[in-house]
């Protein structure tokens, strides 16, 4: 058979014609994409700043399908999931991001931190704790601190608690020796109920060195002296934090009442509490004055009177209500009804209320059950505000 050269000659032509259509089509297909990709994305984008997060997440979607390799949309992806309260599909998203060869150690460092606050939003605290772990030495690692500090309180675990406290304070992270006093405290109560007096005693003394200025030491201590039978001894440390701290008086008027009485100091301590009152009036160190006043008998005033010197100083429906208690109204009958009206109106005013949150309560907290914050407790209650 002849070979014949003009069909060499003549497919060249067809051969490089069909070539450049192929790439013509191929440059067309990939502008395309990148038309659609940026598209994808500036409409999820728009979606989330009009809080439409369905669409949003749709639209993220298609352009991590599209763009798999795009890390920003994957960490965009895994927040709108975690957010929605989805934390096993935004684990999914960060899991993959840590499993990719080509990421960044930024970008790894970012994806372990977004990992554990997944975790730590669904509850798993021992893998939130793993993952935080992972972030010592990183740009993250005082947020993972700060993240795994609030794990062990929540999980009353105070000796690991203190030890990252320490941490924190070493590295200039903020002052946590309150915090490190309440976790000793914590532990003292726990050493208290197991009836180990001399363990909870030493507790106390090293959160009182720990903290010299926080109020509470003194007040678990004087609570333990006075089971004990010390009574002097509970009377000179709470005398003490009265003056140290007497901003927190307040906390401990009924406290060193009761320890005055059973130490026979009832008119040392009277005084005391008065001297303290004139210089910052307080309902509940004016119920100890009235409480030792007929005990010790050396006051300005007698009894109910005092209530009535205290609406002189500063309106109180608390104060008026106990005074009006023990007088004698021109109706007799209608004695009980007012009393028990101006007791339900000055009730809720008699409570405690979180300065961070504003969740009340009938006692005081040193840490707040509605957002867990310390020391957001007043001293003073809701009237005295």
């Amino acid at each position: 058979m002849e070979f014949d050269i003009g069909w060499i000659l003549l497919g060249l032509p067809l051969a490089f014609m069909l070539g450049w259509l192929a790439s013509r089509f191929d440059l067309r297909q990939l502008r395309a994409e990148n038309r659609r990709v940026p598209q994808a994305y500036f409409k999820g984008l728009n979606f989330l700043l009009n809080e439409q997060q369905d669409q949003a997440i749709d639209a993220f979607i298609e352009a991590v399908q599209s763009d798999p390799d795009t890390s920003e949309l994957h960490f965009a992806l895994g927040n709108l999931f975690r957010r929605r309260g989805e934390y096993d599909r935004a684990v999914r998203v960060h899991e993959h991001l840590l499993s990719r060869g080509d990421l960044s150690d930024k970008d790894r460092d970012r994806a372990q931190h977004a990992l554990a606050l997944d975790f730590l939003k669904a509850g798993l605290l021992d893998r939130a704790e793993a993952a935080l772990q992972r972030l010592e030495g990183t740009a993250f690692e005082s947020q993972a601190r700060l993240a795994l500090l609030a794990i062990h309180e929540r999980s009353r675990d105070w000796p690991l608690a203190t030890a990252i406290a320490h941490k924190m304070q070493q590295s200039q992270q903020g002052d946590f020796s309150t915090r490190q006093a309440h976790y000793l405290c914590e532990q003292a109560q726990t050493q208290i109920a197991e009836q180990d007096w001399d363990g909870a005693t030493q507790r106390l003394q090293q959160a009182l060195q720990t903290a010299a200025q926080a109020p509470r030491p003194r007040i678990e201590l004087a609570k333990l002296q006075l089971r004990l039978g010390q009574a002097p001894e509970a009377v000179a440390t709470l005398t003490a934090m009265g003056s140290e701290t007497p901003h927190a008086l307040p906390l401990a008027a009924a406290l060193l009442a009761q320890a005055a009485q059973a130490a026979g100091q009832e008119r040392q301590v009277l005084l005391f509490l008065c001297q303290h009152y004139e210089n910052a009036p307080s309902l509940d160190v004016l119920d100890s004055i009235v409480a030792l006043e007929p005990l010790a008998g050396s006051a300005p005033l007698q009894g109910r009177m005092w209530y009535a010197h205290h609406l002189k100083k500063e309106p109180s429906l608390v104060a008026a209500a106990k005074w009006i208690a023990g007088e004698a109204l021109e109706h007799p009958q209608f004695q009980p009804q007012v009393q028990r009206a101006l007791d339900h109106a000055a009730q809720p005013l008699t409570r405690y209320r979180c300065a961070a949150c504003g969740f009340e309560a009938r006692q005081h907290f040193w840490q707040c059950p509605g957002c867990q914050t310390w020391d957001s407790y007043p001293a003073r209650r809701i009237e005295e505000l």
